[in-house]
């Protein structure tokens, strides 16, 4: 059976009015693990008939490879059908697709300006979707085929998606993720979405802090205590600890020279293997990993 699971795009903020990206997001499709869009749907943005498009392609067809665009198999367009309105009369000929450099391609050779106008937005829709799957794609790992195709095959409208999106809320604490260099903003979200799942205590243990440690700690919730476990040769002064205390309290800073890797325990609860500084969340390529095994926190913090 043909691979034709539809993915949502993120609202972000983008250039596209809310409603354009709700419709062009609509449209678009992953087939042979590509996101593609339908020949149909591009003609309707460019308020031309599907024939002159696959026209358009048929007088340039060097210029459109099948990484570029493709014919749909029996089958999958049979799959499709089955989750789509395609149109009330149908159509006759299967359809052919196009992938992002496809519709950039189209543009090219379809000289409106409404046909230029409206690649580039939906090529804006095939970048935003892009950068959503690379955000969450260790989320939609731990969802298992099975599941995957249930969902699917199960509806025939948007919410059949719902739930990848209730499963990604259920699990906001993600076990693994692997942040790149630059990824500097990213990291530091995710740092503190972390921060706020404590709801009493946070027990942080980093051999280099400084003021931009203090900053992430300080996005904790009220009331939620934090110990604070580093080198005797930290940069971190009595002064800066004092200015946090006296927004956020309550934080205390211990010293111990027992560790070398960073680790950040919530609640008792949760620990999270963390390979950078806070400090330096994003600026060179580290992973973050949810140790699952209980045992392992009582054995740190027997090291105190």
């Amino acid at each position: 059976m043909a691979n034709t699971t539809k993915m949502i795009l993120l609202n972000e903020e983008t250039n596209i009015e809310p409603y354009e990206i709700e419709d062009i997001k609509q449209k678009i499709y992953t087939i042979r693990g590509k996101q593609v869009i339908l020949d149909s749907d591009i003609a309707k943005l460019y308020e031309v008939e599907t024939r002159v498009v696959n026209q358009a392609v048929k007088r340039n067809i060097e210029r459109f490879p099948d990484e570029f665009c493709f014919q749909l198999k029996k089958e999958e367009y049979s799959s499709l059908k089955s989750q789509i309105v395609i149109s009330k009369g149908g159509r006759r000929k299967i359809p052919y697709v196009f992938t992002e450099q496809g519709v950039a391609m189209l543009s090219a050779v379809l000289h409106s300006p409404k046909a230029i106008k409206s690649s580039i937005k939906i090529i804006k829709a095939f970048i935003e979707m892009r950068k959503f799957i690379v955000n969450n794609k260790f989320l939609f790992q731990k969802i298992s085929n099975l599941e995957l195709k249930q969902i699917e095959y199960q509806k025939s409208t948007n919410d059949k998606f719902e739930k990848i999106f209730e499963y990604i809320e259920e699990h906001k604490e993600v076990e693994q993720k692997v942040f790149f260099d630059g990824q500097v903003y990213d990291a530091f979200s995710m740092m503190v979405d972390l921060i706020k799942k404590a709801e009493k205590e946070i027990i942080l243990i980093d051999n280099y802090v400084n003021i931009n440690t203090l900053n992430i700690l300080s996005k904790k919730n009220d009331g939620v205590n934090v110990e604070l476990y580093t080198k005797n040769d930290t940069k971190l002064t009595i002064k800066d600890v004092n200015k946090f205390n006296i927004q956020y309290p309550t934080l205390k800073v211990k010293y111990t020279d027992k560790f070398h890797d960073r680790f950040l325990i919530l609640d008792k609860k949760y620990i999270y293997h963390i390979g950078a500084s806070l400090k330096d969340l994003g600026k060179k390529c580290f992973g973050i990993t949810l140790i699952k095994y209980d045992a392992i926190i009582e054995d740190i913090l027997s090291r105190f």
